[in-house]
């Protein structure tokens, strides 16, 4: 192979997609009384269960801060619920308004994620489950040609 042609070779299996970066991502799945936070990276594209906060208010916004100081993250993830048919559901306004609030506190792209199934498929039922179902399916989405 002539050298040009080996280069560009090289450099085409080493430029990076979107996901393919190692690039830290918070999930999280808001309830009023309990936050659901998981965590993922670009390389390995798998979401893990990070944390569930049962704090409300200033308290909760400290922890989340104290995760995101810690875990620096590229990027936010929110799970919005909708019932099955697409409707809203009555925690979906709340939900965009905790992302527009990650978005200003944090200045950090914050991505949404239908959430209609998460809950159901966390193991468990378990908070944290549930934000790393949310952050594996925005994985895969993005993922997807």
């Amino acid at each position: 192979m002539p050298e040009a042609a080996a280069v560009a070779v090289r450099a085409a299996a080493v430029r990076p997609c979107r996901l393919l970066r190692e690039e830290l991502v918070l999930g999280f799945d808001f309830g009023t009384q309990r936050v659901g936070v998981a965590v993922g990276n670009g390389v390995t594209r798998q979401a893990r269960p990070l944390a569930v906060i049962a704090d409300v208010g200033a308290v909760r916004w400290r922890r989340i801060a104290a995760l995101v100081a810690s875990w620096q993250p590229a990027r936010l993830v929110v799970g919005i619920p909708r019932h099955p048919d697409g409707a809203a559901h009555e925690l979906t306004a709340r939900c965009e308004r905790f992302a527009r609030q990650l978005e200003g506190r944090f200045r950090l792209p914050v991505a949404r994620v239908d959430e209609r199934y998460s809950s159901a498929a966390a193991p468990g039922g378990r908070d944290d489950e549930a934000a790393a179902v949310i952050l594996q399916q925005w994985f895969d989405e993005a993922a997807a040609p």
